[in-house]
């Protein structure tokens, strides 16, 4: 069986958290494209051109350490307004989200341009100040040493980088579930995700 779920959405409204939750409860393999972007951006703070070092990444790229802290963060929000890019990782998430055995990615436009054919598509959202409160607590929690309000100036930038940039913008599909956290618990939304692709499931 081939069946695509994505799931897009800003930083830190809890698409990672939904999307491994949902890849658990049906057994499809999950990928964090993100992640795609963190590794080449963390290439690029090294010294690396950014679109060789998107059209050089390899799976074991995807294990560097560091990759999610907030230099990776920043990094990758600016190489993925490259639309050469872009361009260079797009094969690798189709091939990944064709798989047989089902897969789930979650990132910023698999149900615009990546999967446009997603069997099953999310777009998890929430108000800037609840995200730049959660990455402030993770902040806190690895011990870094961050304002709040630093915290939340940096989620409304990348939030207008993510969606004003002209290659693939930040966007809900036209036919995507919105599912806005801002006053949901992570059960609550896990479960509104689960009963979408129930659903999907149901019509494929």
């Amino acid at each position: 069986m081939r069946f695509t779920v994505a799931i897009d959405g800003p930083a830190a409204a809890g698409k990672g958290t939904i999307s491994r939750a949902v890849a658990a409860q049906f057994g499809f393999a999950h990928l964090d494209t993100g992640l795609l972007y963190r590794a080449v951006g963390a290439m690029v703070l090294e010294g690396a051109d950014p679109v060789a070092a998107a059209q050089a990444l390899a799976p074991d790229d995807l294990e560097r350490p560091g990759l999610r802290g907030a230099e990776a963060a920043e990094a990758a929000s600016k190489v993925a307004a490259i639309p050469e890019v872009r361009a260079a990782l797009v094969a690798f998430q189709r091939s990944f989200a064709r798989r047989v055995g089902g897969a789930v990615l979650d990132g910023r436009d698999i149900g615009t341009v990546i999967c446009p054919e997603a069997e099953a598509k999310l777009f998890v959202t929430a108000s800037a100040e609840v995200r730049a409160a959660r990455r402030w607590k993770e902040l806190c929690a690895a011990g870094a040493q961050v304002p709040l309000e630093q915290v939340l100036a940096d989620v409304r930038a990348r939030d207008a980088r993510d969606s004003g940039r002209a290659a693939a913008p930040l966007r809900a599909a036209a036919e995507a579930r919105v599912i806005d956290t801002t006053g949901m618990s992570i059960d609550a939304a896990v479960a509104a995700a689960v009963a979408e692709v129930e659903r999907a499931l149901r019509r494929a």
